[in-house]
């Protein structure tokens, strides 16, 4: 379980096709600490687990096994050495709850459309996939690759975000740009409203 409060951008070092998986080795800092074999972080939202953790000077080296089906279904498929990738570590029991819960297991692939300095902020424009959008509502919150972030805007086929620059300047999205892939994953307690709506439906 994550919280969407990204801690640092790391870099792609290196991807690598392998007989039963992708190889995807990011080059970490502040979430490296304490990272250990076995150990999960969330990579542009997505939940992986460590296969390899290796320390070069200051950094630490993951290396992450991604099935086709992950490759397939999120912008990993789009990163290349020196890509930006989003990075937090799961949430402590006892640590400050400062997002919303983020599960890492992500919905679909959404498409930046619009991007683009607005006095001191950014707006950021999404197109997005129906089984995302039925779950998007005003002011209702949203992880995109990885970052908690709120709804300012919902229209039939995309959403609309307000970017602060601390955001911008701490995780990848200062290096997006319009037609980029983005990974969504809609508010966990939005599908289970609806699943409980539906179930009494049934009734």
């Amino acid at each position: 379980m994550f919280t969407g409060i990204v801690e640092e951008a790391g870099t792609v070092e290196r991807i690598q096709p392998a007989a039963k998986a992708i190889e995807l080795t990011v080059r970490a800092s502040a979430t490296g600490r304490g990272l250990k074999l076995g150990g999960s972080l969330a990579v542009n939202g997505c939940c992986l687990t460590a296969v390899k953790v290796a320390t070069r000077g200051k950094f630490k080296l993951a290396q992450f096994d991604l099935l086709q089906e992950t490759w397939r279904r999120t912008n990993l498929q789009f990163t290349k050495p020196g890509s930006l990738v989003n990075l937090e570590r799961p949430l402590r029991a006892d640590g400050e709850f400062g997002g919303h819960f983020v599960t890492g297991h992500i919905d679909g692939v959404g498409k930046i459309i619009r991007w683009e300095r607005a006095g001191q902020d950014h707006v950021l424009d999404i197109a997005a996939p129906p089984e995302v959008m039925r779950y998007i509502v005003f002011k209702g919150s949203v992880a995109v690759d990885g970052i908690s972030l709120t709804v300012a805007g919902v229209q039939k086929k995309s959403f609309r975000i307000w970017i602060i620059p601390h955001t911008c300047e701490i995780t990848a999205l200062r290096e997006r740009k319009v037609g980029d892939a983005v990974n969504l994953e809609a508010d966990l307690l939005g599908k289970y409203a609806e699943k409980f709506i539906v179930a009494r439906g049934r009734r």
